[in-house]
């Protein structure tokens, strides 16, 4: 049993690998029919996380001799030309061509998630197009994390209880080591427990904002 769980673990890092280097298989990618040809566009690694280097590939066929084959169409960005969309953010992309006949790539690194799509415009040899095909969304790191990451507010709890620990002992012993330090000492202590109300109110804000 272990040396098969070995195994599955080795062809999922040979496909991500794989996948990686260009030849990723297609999960959610999105065709549309423009006449003849049919225009095939997504990531080139699925799901797209955020912050990580991925591609958005193109395949541009047309029907093969034989039912149910595609031809790729060779030199097919000569007149067109692609655009990705997020909100009201637009950016041309350098499209590169793949080895296979038919597909393209352009890099790129999502810097935020949500959704994307792409315009292809221009033409096909004569052949108009202008046509707006959506591609999968782009995910947190959450989904590739393991084991999950804690939340920060809990992080940011921890530390808090750390200093209000640390700062009862200190109080502690300094009460411990004199018998009565007078008014000066008191209003000392005062004015820490002062400073140490204000950090518990900043920090309980500060995770009030990220919710």
């Amino acid at each position: 049993m272990e040396d098969k769980s070995l195994s599955v673990n080795g062809l999922l890092i040979l496909a991500i690998l794989i996948g990686g280097a260009g030849f990723s298989a297609a999960y959610a990618h999105t065709t549309v029919s423009v006449e003849q040809y049919d225009i095939e566009v997504g990531w080139g690694i699925e799901p797209p996380v955020v912050g990580l280097k991925n591609d958005i590939v193109f395949g541009i066929s047309v029907p093969g001799e034989v039912e149910g084959a595609k031809t790729g169409v060779q030199s097919a960005f000569q007149n067109l030309e692609a655009t990705v969309k997020f909100g009201g953010l637009s950016k041309e992309l350098d499209i590169n061509a793949d080895t296979r006949a038919g597909h393209y790539r352009s890099p790129i690194i999502p810097t935020k998630t949500g959704s994307m799509t792409v315009n292809v415009a221009g033409e096909i040899n004569g052949v108009p197009v202008d046509v707006d095909i959506p591609i999968e969304d782009v995910e947190t790191t959450a989904v590739l994390d393991f084991p999950p990451r804690s939340s920060a507010g809990d992080g940011d709890i921890a530390s808090l209880k750390a200093a209000m620990s640390a700062l009862q002992r200190d109080l502690e012993s300094g009460t411990a080591t004199g018998q009565d330090a007078g008014p000066a000492y008191d209003f000392a202590v005062f004015g820490m427990s002062l400073g140490a109300a204000g950090v518990v109110l900043a920090v309980v804000a500060m995770l009030k904002k990220r919710k």
